[in-house]
């Protein structure tokens, strides 16, 4: 994300729309970013949640108050950021009028190519808005916490916990939180049904590669998986079903976080985008964490968008490469340290 919807979010203060939070309240940020700056006079204490590892790591690093779930509850305001998906958005608004006590200030912003403007019709609809500015290619509005919770139970009602093909429990927000990636059923399908060992699943998501790996190899001596998204990992724990070795789970940042163990075989389908433009460099990272994080003789498979040049950095990171499989918008690559 930007920080346009960063600065919209704090223009109701700055514009005196609304009151600045005083010294001795209690702020809830939900979906906090790096990158923000507070408005002068701002001296509430501020309570951030973030479950993205690198965006946690640096919240904290500035001296912030930061947990990747939600905690605590009678705060005086909250600060809700949202982001492209319309299911998380309202079930953050959902949790901070359940948080905020009543007649609390909630203050909500994004930006307008990420819907918005229906979400602020949307929370209209639930309870009256005090009003909305827009700013910065976004829209904040915000809302006094009413005295009953009606409008959260509604939020939460019209966004379930999903069951994905009647095993995955998953939710808005997670990647593809509505059905088996396409992609990563390719690396499924295409994987050796006799991976034995130390096995890892790096950026496992909510399980679904991890889960397969275990019921079709069941030679593994160790599964893990690595996640930077805390909620997908959570999910992952009940997803993993039985395996024959206890599985562990790592919220970690594979980009600048070490990995401890080595392994036999790691498989994975990185992400190659945090905004709406694709950045390959993320999974070149991923790959160099990948050889570093096995052992000699070890083996990665991975999967990728066919156009993606990972194949140079497969090269100066393994001594042998393949690929193995592609259909018409991915491709499985193999490689052996």
């Amino acid at each position: 994300m930007s920080a346009e919807p960063l600065k919209t979010l704090f223009h109701p203060f700055e514009a005196g729309a609304a009151s600045v939070p005083r010294e001795g309240e209690r702020v809830l940020f939900l979906g906090a970013e790096p990158g923000f700056r507070l408005p002068e006079s701002f001296d509430a204490t501020l309570h951030l949640v973030q479950g993205f590892r690198p965006h946690f790591r640096t919240l904290q690093r500035a001296g912030f108050t930061v947990t990747p779930r939600l905690e605590g509850e009678g705060f005086d305001a909250a600060l809700v950021l949202a982001g492209r998906h319309r299911g998380q958005n309202e079930l953050r608004i959902a949790e901070a009028i359940e948080r905020v006590r009543p007649g609390g200030s909630i203050i909500v912003a994004g930006a307008k190519d990420d819907g918005i403007a229906s979400l602020r019709k949307r929370t209209d609809e639930l309870v009256p808005l005090d009003g909305h500015l827009p700013k910065h290619h976004g829209i904040a509005f915000w809302f006094r916490r009413p005295a009953d919770a009606a409008a959260a139970a509604a939020l939460y009602a019209a966004n379930p916990a999903l069951l994905v093909e009647g095993r995955f429990r998953t939710a808005p927000g997670m990647f593809s939180f509505d059905k088996i990636d396409a992609g990563s059923r390719l690396l499924v399908d295409n994987l050796p049904r006799d991976l034995r060992g130390n096995i890892a699943d790096f950026c496992a998501g909510w399980g679904y590669v991890a889960a397969e790996v275990a019921a079709r190899s069941p030679g593994i001596s160790a599964l893990d998986l690595y996640e930077a998204e805390f909620d997908a990992l959570e999910a992952a724990k009940g997803n993993i079903g039985n395996t024959a070795a206890e599985p562990n789970f790592f919220w970690i940042d594979l980009l600048s976080e070490p990995v401890e163990r080595r392994y036999d075989a790691i498989v994975m389908n990185p992400p190659f985008h945090r905004s709406r433009a694709a950045e390959p460099e993320i999974g070149a990272g991923m790959i160099r964490a990948a050889a570093k994080a096995l052992k000699p003789g070890g083996r990665l498979f991975m999967v990728a968008n066919r156009q993606l040049p990972y194949e140079p950095v497969l090269a100066a990171a393994f001594s042998s490469h393949a690929e193995i499989a592609r259909d018409g918008m991915f491709k499985i690559l193999a490689a052996r340290c």
